[in-house]
């Protein structure tokens, strides 16, 4: 199938674009699983489309605020110097533990704000109290105020601190668990893999299908290199050099157009 949409049919294309099945493709089905793997890896690293930005909301358990509240994390290290000290540091356990799919987390919206939530906000009365005559309302001044309001706001209730880590999936979050109750819904604007197995259309990208084959046929050349030389009958002779060079060259081209075509340009930090 050219237009691939399962695991196993990515693999049977890439195998038809070496010679399968009028070559041999002497590569074994566990190599070409980890092929699949690192390919898949790489091209949710590095490609556009192999993530997507979500928003997750996470309802704050009595487990989750029992965990944060009962203490810190205790490691025990030893200092150099004329004697040898043994020293405890200490680590609050103030994180949620978040799923292996999330890479990073852009923010996490307020947990509480003094400026809106009831009835009764600034913004509420103003609006009940201008509404009537809306047409007539000074837009400028509008937004001057709601500027100013925002960042009363902001004073009152700043942006959560946050800091997480891709390889623990540990989000720290700097806030006042004491007075989190487990009603508090958190909300995350947060970065996740695109899983093929939930979008199979990442198995029919035209630069995964080329990319797959490369390594198919580098592993193909590197099981074949130690056979260079050999004939075989009818005086055919096993080139495996010149496979994995050729692939080595394959590669090196699809990850350059990887990151200078599909991948995310990186964004400029101000302030």
């Amino acid at each position: 199938m050219s237009t691939p949409s399962t695991r196993q049919e990515l693999i049977d294309y890439s195998l038809r674009r070496l010679g399968y099945p009028v070559l041999e493709i002497n590569v074994d089905d566990d190599q070409i699983d980890d092929l699949v793997d690192d390919a898949i890896q790489h091209f949710q690293d590095y490609h556009f489309d192999g993530i997507q930005r979500v928003f997750l909301k996470h309802k704050l358990s009595s487990g989750d605020i029992a965990n944060i509240r009962s203490g810190v994390t205790t490691t025990t290290g030893t200092s150099s110097g004329i004697g040898i000290t043994t020293v405890n540091w200490e680590e609050s356990n103030n994180f949620l533990q978040l799923p292996e799919h999330v890479i990073g987390v852009n923010k996490v919206f307020k947990v509480d704000s003094t400026m809106s939530g009831s009835l009764f906000n600034i913004k509420y009365q103003m609006f009940l109290n201008d509404v009537y005559y809306y047409g007539a309302l000074d837009l400028l001044n509008y937004a001057m105020t709601k500027t100013h309001l925002e960042d009363i706001s902001r004073l009152l209730t700043p942006d959560v601190q946050i800091r997480f880590n891709r390889k623990q999936s540990r989000l720290y979050m700097d806030i006042d668990w004491a007075s989190q109750s487990d009603d508090t819904y958190v909300v995350l604007d947060c970065l996740r893999l695109v899983d093929p197995a939930d979008a199979s259309e990442v198995f029919n990208d035209w630069w995964l299908k080329k990319y797959l084959t490369a390594l198919i046929k580098r592993q193909w050349g590197q099981n074949l290199i130690k056979f260079n030389g050999v004939s075989l009958p009818g005086g055919v002779q096993l080139n495996g050099r010149q496979l994995f060079d050729d692939a080595l060259a394959e590669i090196a081209d699809l990850e350059r157009e990887l990151r200078d075509t599909y991948e995310l340009p990186p964004m400029d930090m101000i302030g």
